[in-house]
């Protein structure tokens, strides 16, 4: 019937469906639980010193023979905290809107901000460890994964809590010479399904973009967790102000931590290019 009323002619009083907000990709925070971690309380100043001890040797002694003196002398590594924040305005009209919680949306995406500049300058640290291992012009292998836990024990560095953090296109590289070379193994078999290498030589592989890369090109770190450091006086704070005369809130996010590094020989670079051609 013509005078029928239908989603058409009452299409104004019909609300919109809104879906899910979609974020863009971005890659998880990875580093803050594969360093040492310090905390720094309130009214103590902005650094930490870490007092570090070196190696000292014990000798053999005839009896009755007085012990020589043994000098001992401590290092310190500091490190110093400072804030980072990112700030966004959501007016009246825009909270009263929209269909989906913008405050909460807005706050997300803030504390994957930090998240992310808390790893980058993480991965910043590694140009402080001593050696490369790898090339600009050479693929990322297993076998330079073991180099250097072998070149990290000679340096008296313990097998323990070490692990390698690397760009995914560096990482195909090894994934891929793994499942074509380790008939059968479990690492290839686990590799082949999830595309997770897994453990090698004792470390953990972890992919992450937070490292950067030109054209390929790439230097990631194998590390132990003692040789770099982070301390935090105030974590991850997220908070609104209202602004009246604006008829808008300001949501702010900041943090207070600061990375540095502990022992220069617990880790090596790893430099390497990737054979993914990188538009």
């Amino acid at each position: 019937m013509a005078n029928e009323a239908t989603t058409t002619s009452l299409n104004d009083l019909l609300p919109s469906i809104v879906a899910e907000a979609m974020f863009q990709a971005q890659e998880a925070s990875i580093m803050r639980g594969l360093v040492k971690n310090f905390a720094l309380g309130a009214n103590n100043g902005k650094t930490v010193t870490v007092p570090t001890y070196p190696l000292i040797a014990a000798a053999g002694v005839a009896e009755g023979t007085d012990l020589a003196n043994t000098a001992i002398a401590t290092g310190g590594a500091v490190l110093t905290v400072s804030e980072v924040g990112v700030m966004a305005t959501v007016t009246d009209l825009a909270l009263r809107s929209s269909a989906s919680n913008v405050i909460a949306d807005v706050g997300k995406l803030m504390g994957n901000a930090i998240a992310k500049k808390m790893d980058q300058d993480l991965i910043a640290e590694f140009a402080n460890f001593t050696g490369t291992i790898g090339s600009a012009s050479t693929a990322f292998s297993a076998a330079q994964i073991f180099e250097a836990v072998a070149r990290l024990r000679q340096n008296g560095v313990s097998g323990g809590d070490m692990v390698c953090v690397v760009n995914p296109l560096i990482a195909y590289d090894m994934k891929a010479a793994l499942t074509s070379t380790l008939n059968g193994s479990e690492i290839q078999n686990e590799a082949m399904r999830t595309g997770y290498v897994g453990s090698l030589a004792g470390v953990a592989v972890y992919e992450t973009n937070n490292v950067a890369h030109t054209t390929g090109d790439s230097i990631g770190a194998i590390f132990h967790r003692d040789g770099l450091g982070l301390a935090t006086m105030q974590d991850i704070q997220i908070e609104t102000q209202r602004d009246a005369s604006l008829r808008a809130s300001e949501l702010v996010a900041t943090a207070v931590y600061g990375a540095g590094t502990l022992f220069a020989s617990y880790g090596f670079q790893m430099s390497a290019d990737s054979t993914l051609a990188d538009a």
